[in-house]
């Protein structure tokens, strides 16, 4: 069954290659569903590990999988209404990667062994590649090659520090095995300075990925340019897998009783971020890649909980969870407003409730979501967050982090309100909405919402696991 999770929508995304163009988007959703169905199974019913354990559903694979497998499915359904709207481009390769993305995707949520969670990981970043170029102009084409070639950078990093972490091993005269479960459990035994080497380089190398300040040069370009179904499906799921790479390191040093180090680049990492995003928000005159910018703030948010630890850990994969959903809505609504206004500047686009009014209120409600305002789910995570920081006694931290997320607050609300509120132009007529660019969105937000008011005790109950699983002790 894990197996069939990796290797199902690879084969859809083949069949799309040849199957006829009226019918190829529809395999996207078909997928989806299919995909969304057997991961409900193997998470209530958790299968045996496969393929000598390299293929295991831990505690923290069941959580990295469910959000990746529930976002996607909301964002599928977007996806033939948008290509139909955009008829004039061709598709297939398209439909292909998208089919095939949430099998490389599902591939890091499952792998147990350091090898294989890197090939998952950077076949992700392959598959979507494509994906940023689907307008083909020379603008997705420059961001396309700078997706990939500061990717391949990162990942090539990731993939050094990984013979570190190998060489942490075999430098204690241990075996040689790469699978997470030994690592953990030999974690003591490896050598300090060769595994500190290690998650230094890893940090860079999947921060890169992740879209970390200083790392997060890529963002803005690939996420002004891709469709913003695709921002979506990058910001809430690839970034997603490559933090999933990043806490099964962070679990080896904790293991090792030296997650100090882990946990203070993680914080400062985090604070810079956040940092860097408040800073490009202001004044920033593309909403587009304003959403970039609060990506990196998010990831930031995220890593900042991780180093906080405790709390803090659960916190950072409750807003995982949330920031996937939260992205989902603002990206769908921010394509649509960008097809009917033909331009991403806030000068250009003004009275968006106006002209549309579904993508117009999406994207205002979804501003407030994503800027944890209650009762939005984001609110309970980023509080969580807090939380552990003044338990922990890292006031300093708390209130640079409060701050700065009030700097973003303001920085983002100007520019959502400069899009969305105000007169359209003259002789403008209200845009007509497909209902299917507007329900996913609509879905994703009700949820965000609704982990706001009341967490259902079986996820409470997974993250509190998984968080647990992170943060293991010697």
């Amino acid at each position: 069954m894990l197996l069939v999770l990796v290797l199902m929508p690879i084969v859809l995304g083949a069949a799309a290659l040849v199957t006829p163009a009226r019918i190829r988007p529809w395999l996207v959703p078909a997928g989806a569903v299919l995909h969304a169905a057997l991961t409900a199974y193997v998470v209530i019913s958790p299968p045996e590990p496969m393929l000598d354990r390299w293929l295991t559903l831990g505690p923290l694979g069941r959580v990295i999988l469910a959000t990746l497998s529930a976002q996607y499915l909301l964002c599928s359904f977007y996806i033939p209404a948008y290509l139909k709207l955009r008829s004039e481009l061709p598709n297939r390769v398209f439909c292909a990667c998208v089919c095939a993305l949430i099998g490389t995707m599902s591939l890091v949520a499952l792998s147990h062994h350091l090898g294989l969670m890197w090939v998952g990981i950077e076949t992700s970043t392959l598959v979507a590649a494509p994906l940023i170029y689907f307008q083909r102009n020379p603008r997705s084409l420059e961001a396309t090659w700078k997706y990939l070639l500061i990717g391949s950078v990162g990942i090539a990093l990731a993939l050094f520090g990984s013979f570190f972490l190998a060489s942490s091993a075999l430098h204690s005269g241990l075996a040689s095995s790469l699978l997470f479960e030994d690592m953990v459990r030999d974690a003591a035994e490896l050598s300090k300075p060769w595994l500190h080497s290690a998650f230094v380089i890893l940090l860079v190398g999947y921060g890169t990925k992740i879209g970390l300040a200083p790392m997060h040069t890529w963002k803005p370009d690939v996420y002004g340019e891709a469709p913003g179904i695709v921002g979506a499906l990058l910001a809430g799921g690839v970034t997603t897998c490559a933090f999933c790479g990043l806490m099964r390191f962070l679990q080896i040093t904790n293991a090792a009783g030296d997650g100090d180090l882990a946990r203070d680049l993680l914080l400062a990492f985090g604070l810079i971020s956040i940092g860097v995003a408040a800073a490009f928000m202001i004044r920033q005159r593309d909403y587009k890649r304003m959403l970039a910018y609060s990506s990196v703030e998010h990831m930031g948010i995220i890593a900042f909980g991780l180093g906080i630890g405790g709390l803090g850990t659960y916190g950072a994969l409750l807003h995982l969870l949330n920031n996937s959903l939260g992205k989902g809505v603002l990206f769908m609504a921010a394509g649509n407003i960008h097809r009917a206004y033909g331009s991403k500047l806030t000068a250009d686009v003004n009275g968006a409730i106006h002209r549309v009014p579904a993508s117009g209120a999406l994207f205002l409600t979804g501003f407030f979501a994503i800027a944890g305002s209650p009762p939005f789910g984001l609110f309970l995570s980023e509080l969580a967050i807090l939380q552990a920081a003044f338990n922990s006694g890292q006031y300093w931290a708390a209130a640079l982090f409060l701050a700065l997320l009030a700097t973003v607050f303001i920085g983002m609300g100007a520019v959502v309100i400069s899009v969305v509120q105000g007169a359209p132009a003259a002789g403008t007529k209200r845009e007509r909405e497909p209902l299917l660019t507007i329900l996913p969105a609509v879905c994703c937000l009700a949820i965000v919402l609704l982990l706001g008011i009341y967490l259902p005790p079986w996820l409470e109950s997974a993250l509190r696991e998984a968080a647990a699983y992170v943060e293991m002790r010697p």
